[in-house]
Order: structure tokens, then sequence, then C-alpha cells
């Protein structure tokens, strides 16, 4: 999936949320992440990927359970979690990316 890897070799952190519709803590997951967004706008990238609908690239990146996050920078996983996480966990972990790259 070329497209993917563009979206992560960027130098700014892209935090990514494997999720499926159906999936209830999944639910509980996208307003925390929307909550995060507004607290730190541009300086990271949040992307939400439906397992269903590339179970392909999921699968390469071994997601066993959902919700799994994962946050990538230049290409790499700098990190990753499964099952929910809070705002401030993923805010203090993407700050400290942000200031490895300045």
């Amino acid at each position: 999936m070329a497209n993917f890897k563009d979206l992560i070799n960027s130098d700014k952190p892209v935090l990514i949320d494997f999720y499926a519709d159906w999936c209830g803590p999944c639910k509980t997951q996208g307003p925390i992440l929307e909550q995060l967004k507004s607290k730190i706008g541009d300086s990271s990238t949040i992307v939400k990927i439906d397992v269903d609908r590339n179970q392909q690239l999921a699968g390469a990146l071994n997601v066993r359970s959902i919700p799994t996050l994962m946050i990538f920078q230049n290409g790499e996983k700098k990190w990753s979690k499964t099952g929910v996480a809070s705002a401030h966990e993923l805010e203090t972990v993407l700050a400290d990316l942000n200031k490895t790259t300045v």
C-alpha cells in the first residue's frame, strides 16, 4: 500500500487508530481522538483505518485486536498500544516525539 508508506514517512508523528464500526471500545476511542486533535492541532496527524476494509494492511502490521493505536514517524513505528488510550497518554507520547524532531 504505497500511500500508507507515504503517510507514515512524515517528519511529524502520525497516530493511526485501527478500528472497526462494530467494535464497542473503538467507539469509545473515537471521541478521545477528536478531543486530542483539538488540543494538538497540526503538530501531529491522526488517521483512522478500518480493519475490515484494510485487512491486508492490518495483517501486515500484526493488528490482532482492536482498537490498536500506533504512532509512526519518518517511516518507523515509534509506539503502539492495544485497547483504549486516554487523550493525556497520547498527548504525552506525541509531545515527546515532537521534541525529538526539533
